[in-house]
């Protein structure tokens, strides 16, 4: 339920994929990584006798967790688990140059859906519209074949990692402008955000559309999409 920086000390890291969709390739040493997000990253240890620290810094804050990379017999050096440093917040400084390997082939969206990221946190109820989710909301229709476009604009003070079952997305606006982006399952959308995605509605039924940190999720942060 935590954003995270992936922080690689000392190695560069080969970023290939994010949510299991290729991207083209971003070379790094600092990655950032919401929640229900993946990350593939390609590193090299180099054989130095020594072992390297991988570290996940929690955003703003100096806590971090992390891994080891070793080889059998390498000096393993202590790690403090409290970084020198606050961790920045997550932002979308990396979505703008994330690049799918296959995007999306160009065309005009048939639907686009508004969809305001709100909520009242004094009284803890999420929602999107402004309707906070129940059984009984309508669903959201599709037709089979459409290219949707969801325009979300985060009107709260949270970041929400917004999340799409069933399909892939890519990412084709940030805050009014226009690219090509990365092809992912969940979108980071910070407080003030404005994010557009498009899909091909290309697996019927009904699908789940949520935020990912999952007490928003059951607080009404939750929509659905179904197939007509």
């Amino acid at each position: 339920m935590s954003n995270f920086h992936v922080d690689l000390g000392e190695i560069d890291g080969i970023l290939i994929s994010v949510d299991g969709q290729e991207i083209l390739p971003v070379k790094g040493r600092m990655f950032p990584i919401a929640a229900g997000q993946r990350l593939d990253i390609l590193m090299s240890v180099p054989s130095k006798g020594i072992a390297y620290p991988v570290f996940f810094n929690l955003e703003g804050d100096r806590r971090r967790s992390g891994i080891i990379m070793a080889r059998q017999g390498d000096k393993v050096t202590k790690y403090s688990d409290v970084a020198e440093d606050v961790a920045p917040p997550v932002d979308l400084t990396l979505e703008h140059i994330l690049q799918a390997a296959w995007p999306l082939a160009p065309r005009r969206a048939d639907r686009v859906y508004s969809l305001d990221l709100t909520g009242d946190m004094q009284n803890y109820i999420w929602s999107i519209n402004n309707i906070a989710w129940k059984p009984s909301t309508p669903a959201l229709p599709l037709r089979k074949g459409e290219r949707v476009e969801l325009a979300m604009l985060n009107r709260t003070m949270m970041a929400h990692p917004m999340h799409l079952h069933g399909h892939r997305f890519q990412v084709v606006e940030i805050d009014n402008r226009r690219f090509s982006g990365a092809l992912r399952d969940t979108i980071h959308i910070p407080p003030g955000k404005r994010v557009v995605v498009a899909f091909d509605a290309d697996n019927p039924g009904v699908w789940a559309f949520h935020c990912h940190l999952a007490y928003h999720m059951h607080a009404g942060m939750f929509t659905t999409f179904q197939y007509t």
